[in-house]
């Protein structure tokens, strides 16, 4: 009962957050309050018992936060002449709209919630794992043949999007060339 508590104060939290994210004038302090829900989201995946989910959404959390300040503050969708640059508000409104058709195509196909995806489990996969990870993958460490064996296609999207993450940054982050 205690986690769900703590699950709809963060909830009410993040919307909270969006809420000052649209209203706000300045882009900046739009850009802090998206922050805020990312991080806000992260310790919900803490709650849920998924940590490596929760490292993963602070990594790319503050390395998306990082791109987005420095975009901020180096330009405006609105330039200094009053103008609007419309070729940046199209891009962003495309790409808003994409998210969103994708996103009610992926909400629309999930279970309903409490729903087990698989309805007959004979045998978990965990106990195969255990029972069979020596003998299947030669690794002493369970840990490291579930990582690298059984689920390495997980492993590696999950250090490609990392890894893209920190490129990004650096890319926007440093010096102008000579």
């Amino acid at each position: 009962m205690g986690v769900e508590i703590y699950l709809v104060v963060l909830l009410v939290f993040m919307i909270f957050g969006a809420l000052i994210a649209v209203e706000m004038k300045s882009l900046l302090s739009s850009v802090i309050a998206l922050g805020a829900i990312g991080f806000g989201s992260s310790i919900a995946f803490l709650f849920l018992g998924a940590p490596d989910l929760a490292i993963v959404q602070i990594a790319v959390e503050v390395l998306f936060l990082i791109f987005l300040i420095r975009a901020t503050i180096s330009r405006d969708i609105v330039s200094t002449t009053g103008h609007i640059r419309w070729y940046g508000l199209i891009v962003a409104v495309c790409l808003i709209a994409t998210i969103l058709v994708f996103g009610i195509f992926a909400f629309r196909d999930l279970n309903d919630f409490g729903t087990p995806i698989i309805s007959v489990v004979k045998e978990a996969p965990s106990n195969e794992y255990l029972a069979k990870g020596l003998k299947e993958t030669g690794s002493a460490n369970i840990v490291t043949a579930v990582l690298l064996d059984y689920r390495a296609f997980d492993t590696l999207g999950e250090a490609t999007v990392i890894f893209a993450a920190i490129i990004g940054a650096l890319a926007i982050l440093r010096g102008r060339a000579k």
